[in-house]
């Protein structure tokens, strides 16, 4: 399934609402480390494996969309 993920800094929350989602990291922009926390802290929340949570788009953004199988 597709999401619309936006991405706030300096937070630890995630809030679903249909196929929204806003996330809070705490990792910086730097060398890929807060989408990596975006993808750890989905797979969690969901309870799927970090393999089936994939970035599609927006990987420099923070509104991305987010495929989770």
């Amino acid at each position: 399934m597709l999401y619309r993920v936006h991405v706030e800094f300096n937070k630890d929350s995630i809030e679903v609402s249909g196929n929204e989602i806003t996330i809070g990291v705490k990792a910086k922009p730097v060398d890929g480390q807060a989408n990596k926390e975006i993808v750890k802290k989905l797979a969690k929340h969901f309870g799927v494996s970090s393999a089936n949570v994939a970035i599609r788009s927006g990987h420099k953004s923070r509104d991305k969309i987010v495929e989770i199988v």
